[in-house]
């Protein structure tokens, strides 16, 4: 639906986007072009230090090829103006903190390379070595300030079967608040996954689970209370949240939520940011815009983990959602990543 704060925001953002920087996120005729906040890569050292791992595909499915090149004609060809890019599923962290560090440094000193080379056209969350927090820690400082990389990129949950939210990643919580940090926070396969159970692909069920108790356990542990300032982007529409969303409130008379997020559990799913990726069906907006409003909803592609044809399939479900009005459209496709980063509206010095 279109409220005035929207239909504000919305106002605003088309002002910022008609600055010079911003020209990459605008066609010819001056509408829009997206930012995409929900797109991976793949670089070869990284894919290497995979394979040594015995690791070859994520959530079901096997690593696509990727370069920067490829990258950039799919965005030309669907109109995506900037990419903000993120190390994907399984993360880094393969049972060594110090090759985790090293992994997450390399990864993150290429990514900055290719914002320096192509400022306009990517974007970069940087990847930490979690859950080794002091480890984590040290990087995303490195990231945030010598290699000035747009946010952090978090896992729903760790390879030691810890979840985003556990009380002792508070260190990194406090760090990431004080800087207003956007944290982007991609699903993974728990360790808890049933496994040989079953044989459907993870992604299309373990993935969108684990967001959702990511999410949960956010609020549960008091995060979203005590780190305010942490702008937290869920993939996926925020999973099953939406679905859940009542059901969770009715834990808004337990001590523990009493305690550690007082102000209800719909206060602090209203305060997260939700991405598009692979979400562009009734179903999935429909619940979504019943708990926020399209100032809170972002353009994601996840390529090239989503193939070029499926991220544009579901744009055009976000772009044809009858609850969608011109207002609404201008904020997901690139109005509020402009808020969220401020160098693509205003370019970079």
């Amino acid at each position: 639906m279109v409220t005035r704060r929207t239909i504000n925001r919305a106002g605003l953002a088309l002002a910022a986007l008609g600055m010079p920087g911003a020209r990459a996120a605008m066609k010819a005729d001056g509408t829009h072009r997206k930012i995409d906040v929900h797109q991976h890569l793949l670089p070869r050292a990284y894919v290497d230090a995979l394979a040594q791992a015995g690791i070859h595909g994520a959530g079901g499915v096997t690593f696509p090829d990727w370069s920067p090149e490829a990258a950039i004609r799919m965005m030309d060809e669907q109109e995506i103006a900037t990419g903000i890019l993120s190390i994907s599923t399984p993360g880094t962290h393969f049972g060594d903190d110090a090759a985790a560090a090293k992994l997450s440094r390399d990864c993150n000193e290429y990514q900055a390379a290719l914002v320096r080379d192509h400022p306009d056209r990517f974007g970069a969350f940087a990847v930490l070595p979690m859950p080794f927090v002091e480890g984590s820690v040290t990087e995303a400082r490195y990231a945030l300030e010598e290699l000035e990389l747009d946010g952090v990129v978090l896992l729903s949950s760790f390879s030691d079967g810890s979840y985003l939210g556990d009380p002792a990643f508070d260190v990194l919580m406090e760090f990431l608040n004080e800087r207003s940090a956007v944290a982007f926070v991609h699903p993974t396969v728990p360790v808890t996954a049933p496994g040989d159970a079953l044989t459907i692909p993870p992604f299309a069920t373990e993935f969108v689970f684990d967001t959702s108790r990511a999410i949960l356990n956010l609020i549960w542990n008091g995060v979203a209370e005590r780190y305010p300032d942490i702008r937290f982007v869920f993939s996926h529409a925020g999973g099953t949240a939406p679905y859940l969303a009542w059901r969770w409130a009715l834990l808004d008379r337990a001590p523990q939520m009493q305690e550690q997020a007082p102000r209800g559990c719909l206060h602090y799913l209203r305060g997260f940011y939700y991405d598009t990726a692979l979400s562009g069906s009734e179903q999935a907006l429909g619940a979504l815009t019943r708990l926020v409003g399209a100032d809170r909803i972002l353009f994601g592609s996840d390529y090239p983990f989503a193939r070029a044809r499926v991220s544009a399939a579901s744009w055009a479900g976000v772009n044809g959602f009858a609850g969608f009005g011109a207002a609404d459209k201008a904020l997901i496709a690139s109005g509020n990543a402009v808020e969220l980063f401020p160098r693509l509206a205003a370019g970079r010095t």
